[in-house]
């Protein structure tokens, strides 16, 4: 703001009357008012950092494509001038608003977390922002709320990461007229899905067991309710049936260390248990747990392998054997096929599967001799 002076906008004014009204008194001080500073332009952004206008463009709306010494310029003339650009302007020219909404119905768990960071950080890299909109319960009334609360907040597309096989069951119906993306589901024959291989990773992890002598392999497996936990659950069943060995008992636990470790102490306490595939780094960490306290060593007792590769499962005791998920490609992706579905480039329906690998570390081994 700029501070003037009455004896300069208003020569007539108060300041103009220095004589007096005859009787001597003074003339009152002149009042200083203030004015707005004219706002600046785009072009005037431009003229100042010594670049087109196109550049002071690029730059404010995130676009690749600028040298980071031509971005700091951008930015050092936009702060002295106080530009701000006119998002509500900027989305009304290009007809979108450059924001992804993503709901999700779970915070507490790994895969959901980092699938959600990679989706945010894959967004950055395109130049949109991201909505986050948890839905604590899982229904029609909820999700359809969801999607009513993302438009009235101005997204263009949304992501859905749906742990719970909601999809699946024909339960819950995602608006028509709204471009989306489905994670982790089974729903690629209505709409579009990108999910981690959960069939082709759990085959190689329970080949890998079997591969190295043992005769069978017990499963930890996830909550029922869970689309990933029953993949892996399906697959771990179909991998020892092609391979003629028994099907041991379930056991089941909720994706927490601490359902490991209660699983985990009815599978210690089990002689004829060598081998386990556990659904999740964390159940797999309560399990060993178990192991310990029961004085069965891994590996050379029983093999553990887990699955997501957790950043942690290096420093388990000892290192897990575990399936890797590539959540920065799932998240990657998902930006890709729903700026696709905005353009009208991608398929309506169909799934894409990021492999899982296999990271080979030191809780598996052969099984203990006679076993």
């Amino acid at each position: 703001m700029e501070t003037v002076d009455d004896a300069v906008v208003n020569p007539g004014g108060p300041a103009a009357a220095t004589a007096g009204d005859g009787r001597g008194t003074a003339a009152p001080a002149p009042r200083r008012r203030t004015r707005a500073r004219a706002t600046a332009s785009m072009a005037d952004v431009a003229r100042l950092a010594g670049v087109s206008a196109q550049t002071v463009s690029r730059v404010s709306n995130g676009y690749p494509g600028v040298t980071e010494e031509t971005r700091r310029q951008v930015l050092a003339a936009m702060k002295e001038l106080g530009y701000r650009p006119n998002s509500a302007a900027r989305a009304l020219k290009r007809g979108e608003f450059r924001t992804i909404g993503v709901i999700t119905f779970s915070l507490s768990t790994t895969g959901n977390v980092r699938t959600l960071e990679a989706i945010a950080n894959s967004a950055a890299h395109e130049g949109y922002a991201v909505t986050l909109l948890p839905v604590a319960v899982p229904t029609q009334d909820e999700v359809r709320g969801a999607f009513t609360r993302l438009e009235e907040l101005a997204v263009d597309a949304v992501i859905v990461i749906m742990e719970v096989h909601l999809l699946d069951a024909a339960t819950v119906q995602l608006p028509p007229h709204v471009q989306v993306v489905v994670v982790d589901s089974d729903a690629g024959d209505r709409y579009t899905v990108v999910d981690t291989d959960q069939h082709g990773g759990t085959r190689a992890a329970v080949r890998h067991l079997l591969g190295l002598g043992h005769r069978t392999v017990w499963h930890l497996a996830g909550p029922e309710d869970s689309f990933a936990a029953q993949r892996r659950t399906d697959a771990w069943r179909a991998a020892l049936t092609e391979a003629g060995r028994e099907l041991p008992p379930l056991v089941r636990g909720d994706w927490s260390a601490e359902s490991g470790h209660r699983a985990g102490l009815e599978l210690a306490a089990r002689e004829d248990c060598t081998a386990v595939f556990a659904a999740n780094d964390q159940m797999a960490l309560g399990l060993l747990r178990a192991l310990h306290e029961h004085g069965r060593r891994v590996p050379e007792d029983v093999s553990v392998v887990g699955f997501d590769d957790i950043p942690e499962a290096s420093s388990f005791l000892p290192p897990l054997t575990t399936l890797h998920q590539d959540f920065a490609e799932v998240g990657r992706l998902c930006v890709q096929a729903v700026l696709r579905k905005m353009r009208q480039e991608g398929p309506e329906r169909g799934t894409t599967l990021v492999p899982a690998r296999l990271v080979l570390r030191e809780s598996t081994a052969p099984p203990p001799a006679g076993r």
